[in-house]
């Protein structure tokens, strides 16, 4: 049976138990097991024939033979038949760092004639093992030669694009803290679906039972303070059938309880959705499934989840009238919480693959749910749409590290931290889901934006927050009189704030990682804009020459540095540089010296990557002084000739 349907019968296979078989036809009883869907025990059988084929697997990366061991014996198809099944049990069990050296060297053997989907297979281990370059080129190499189903040739097409997107989101990760629950939580068996009530915990485990000497599926209750969860019995009505639970949902008051109830007819599994209530004497009552609106016969229905209204419920089923697959569905409940009708969610929220696992916050219209039908990093992945039944956002998957390679389920949050919510994974785990915590580190970027001037807000400017590395402006906001500005920031791609205001060179700061933006002045922490008028000179501080000469000094460049970021910021501004004299000297010597003076500029702005067609050259010599060069009664004015001895520059054009 498939994993992903998470409603896994962990087979608890004791040596004992193998003493039964005849230990020369491993093949033999791993063909059965294989045929019967019991993959983990196939693949202990087909170890066991590998061993005595002395068939190893690489035991390096990239995979290298272990030279030590003896040769392999047999004939070539026997042992890549043995290697082939093999990795194939483990992949369908999802225990795909196991599988990956196996269809290695079925490749490496150059069996893909007789294995033509060798390469799919070995590919989708390779992406679930986070090594996306070689799956890409696995994928790109299985299109090239497979001539079969053109379903699977697809299925190589959106693998390829799902490593491209987990790549990047390997890269840029969601800023999310993922950790797996420690001390009771988490077991031998699969752990998953749990959800809080108060201070009241309750999730599913298939943890080994002493009392049945097995693992078995079944619904525990637990709280911060104890130390062993314990297992929450209903008065069943005794059927003789092997009766596995999981995936709770509660009632709004806490005294319902909705679940999956589930148990094995040879090599099917039934599935449907029962409901318990609390009784006055402290128990549960025999679990009541739930009528054909939502069990219909023949089908399988699974992972109820009760909206906080207790009216509706969102499930999952493979009924008739979904899109294909495992779909997501929605019932209506009455008074007595039993389903008077339900409707699938439509081509929007389901595909032809499988949807798992649905979360529903009515206040935020937010639906939260898996599916592997979707661009995503592999396996389920969570994703999320905005909306209500029947108007439904297209759905977002919701990047790394919410999701991973592997299968990604049942959020749920925790009532008491909104910062904080629960899923399941099988990412640290090569066969089953464990439980994990999620601290949402996802921030704010806020401040305030004002004049550099007057240091009042700049009300009406806008605000964008850009994508570094594409460009692309992710949100652009308006500010009211307060001038402030904030933005959510959800990854750690890098971010840039664009500030504008007609009337104001725009700016251009990068966003830290912490989320705050270096202060503009001595004065204030807040950002703000410097104001100009077109053809009105702005004198720029510090240009310093020695005398009589037009080469620039080191401090003079770190001045104009300042305007080559305004010219970058303002990439369709063209401006005027201007040099200008005091009335020492000739008129045409004070023309030349400003004339090179303000060429010296421009070449150095220019050398720092901006469009000489963008700036000007222009030397006034001693034509436009700003202060008088001599006092009234004739004598030197020093003071009037440091201001007129200047360097300005004008804003001629802005678009």
């Amino acid at each position: 049976m498939k994993k992903s349907l998470l409603f896994i019968v962990i087979l608890f296979i004791a040596s004992t138990a193998f003493a039964q078989y005849n230990p020369v036809n491993f093949k033999a009883m791993a063909d059965k097991a294989f045929h019967n869907k019991d993959y983990y025990e196939a693949a202990y059988y087909y170890r066991k024939a590998a061993e005595g084929l002395k068939i190893t697997p690489e035991t390096k990366v990239p995979f290298q033979p272990d030279n030590s061991s003896k040769e392999p014996k047999g004939k070539a198809e026997d042992l890549n038949y043995i290697r082939y099944q093999l990795a194939d049990s483990y992949r369908l069990y999802e225990n795909y760092l196991e599988a990956e050296p196996w269809y290695y060297q079925v490749v490496n053997e150059n069996a893909e004639s007789k294995y033509p989907l060798v390469r799919l297979w070995y590919g989708i281990c390779l992406r679930a093992d986070q090594h996306f370059d070689e799956a890409i080129q696995q994928f790109e190499l299985f299109q090239k030669n497979y001539h079969g189903d053109i379903k699977l040739a697809e299925m190589a097409t959106k693998e390829i694009e799902n490593c491209r997107f987990a790549k990047e989101q390997y890269q840029y990760p969601i800023l999310l803290a993922v950790n797996k629950l420690k001390g009771q939580w988490n077991s031998d068996g699969s752990n998953y679906a749990v959800v809080r009530r108060d201070n009241n915990f309750y999730f599913t485990s298939s943890r080994f039972l002493k009392s049945d000497k097995k693992h078995l599926n079944r619904i525990y209750h637990t709280t911060a303070e104890m130390v062993k969860p314990e297992i929450i019995n209903f008065r069943d009505a005794g059927s003789d059938k092997e009766t596995e639970y999981g995936t709770p949902s509660l009632s709004p008051n806490g005294n319902r309880l909705y679940l999956t109830r589930w148990y094995k007819t040879g090599t099917k599994i039934v599935h449907a959705i029962y409901k318990s209530d609390w009784t006055e004497n402290g128990g549960w009552t025999s679990p009541q499934k739930l009528n054909a609106n939502v069990n219909a016969d023949g089908f399988n229905a699974i992972q109820p989840f009760v909206c906080k209204d207790g009216k509706t419920m969102f499930f999952v089923s493979n009924k008739p009238g979904g899109q294909g697959g495992y779909d997501l569905w929605l019932a209506n409940l009455d008074s007595n919480g039993n389903p008077t009708s339900s409707i699938n969610m439509g081509p929007t929220i389901n595909t032809s693959m499988d949807e798992q696992a649905p979360y529903y916050d009515e206040g935020m219209k937010r639906l939260i749910y898996s599916s592997k039908g979707f661009i995503g990093l592999g396996g389920f992945d969570f994703f999320e749409s905005n909306g209500e039944p029947g108007r439904w956002n297209t759905p977002r998957n919701m990047g790394y590290p919410m999701n991973s390679a592997k299968d990604d389920l049942y959020y749920s949050p925790d009532p008491n931290n909104e910062n904080k919510f629960y899923v399941s994974s099988d990412r640290e785990s090569d066969c089953c889901l464990e439980l994990f915590e999620v601290q949402d580190q996802r921030y704010f970027a806020a401040g305030f934006l004002v004049d550099c001037n007057t240091h009042k807000p700049l009300g009406g400017a806008s605000v964008s927050l850009i994508d570094s590395l594409s460009k692309d402006t992710l949100k652009q906001v308006t500010l009211d009189a307060t001038g402030k500005y904030w933005f959510k920031i959800t990854t750690k791609r890098p971010y840039m704030l664009k500030f504008e205001k007609d009337g104001y060179f725009a700016k251009v700061l990068p966003l830290t990682m912490q989320g705050k933006m270096s202060a503009d002045t001595l004065f204030s922490p807040d950002i703000c804009l410097q104001a100009f008028v077109v053809n009105k000179p702005i004198v720029i501080n510090n240009i310093l020459y020695d005398f009589g000469k037009s080469t620039l000094r080191p401090e003079s460049e770190t001045e104009l540095d300042g305007l080559v970021i305004i010219l970058r910021d303002n990439p369709k501004f063209k401006i005027e540089l201007s040099s200008h004299t005091d009335s020492i000297g000739s008129d045409a010597y004070n023309q030349k010296l400003s004339q090179d003076r303000a060429q010296s500029c421009v070449d150095y702005i220019v050398s720092k990557g901006i469009d000489e067609a963008r700036i000007f050259a222009k030397g006034y010599g001693k034509t436009k002084p700003i202060a008088p060069n001599s006092m009234p009664d004739g004598k030197d004015n020093p003071d009037g000739r440091q201001l007129n001895r200047r360097t300005e520059f004008t804003v001629l054009k802005t678009d």
